[in-house]
Order: C-alpha cells, then sequence, then structure tokens
C-alpha cells in the first residue's frame, strides 16, 4: 500500500488541500469576529441641516396629505 505512488500523490493533495482549507477557514472567522468598520466616517456623507428640515417638512406633507385622503 504504501509503495504506491498514487496513495503518497493523494497523501500530499490532501494535506495541502487541508491546510488550503483551514486557512481559509480561519480567515473569515476571524473576519466574522473583527468589529465591523463604520461605512462611513464621521462627517462623510453626511446631509446639511437646512436638506434635513426640507425632508423633514415635505414628510409632514405627505403625511397630512395621507391623513386627509383617508
Amino acid at each position: 500500500m504504501f509503495t504506491r505512488s498514487d496513495f503518497w500523490i493523494g497523501l500530499v493533495v490532501g494535506t495541502i488541500a487541508g491546510a488550503f482549507g483551514y486557512k481559509l477557514m480561519s480567515e473569515q472567522s476571524a473576519r466574522a469576529m473583527a468589529p465591523q468598520a463604520p461605512a462611513i466616517a464621521a462627517g462623510v456623507g453626511e446631509p446639511p441641516l437646512d436638506e434635513l428640515v426640507r425632508q423633514k417638512e415635505r414628510l409632514e406633507d405627505l403625511i397630512a396629505e395621507r391623513q386627509v385622503q383617508n
């Protein structure tokens, strides 16, 4: 059994595949456990206050229209 070259080739290939799979799984689990970095940095991507006020007024108008319809 141990004299056949197919056995040794399979053993080497299986060992390499196992090591590669273990490395991928450990990286994946480390990524899953790490705290997620905020997607938006502070101050970047925030709409200005006047834009928020305009959106609020528009939403209030839409709510009032819906209440009148019902």
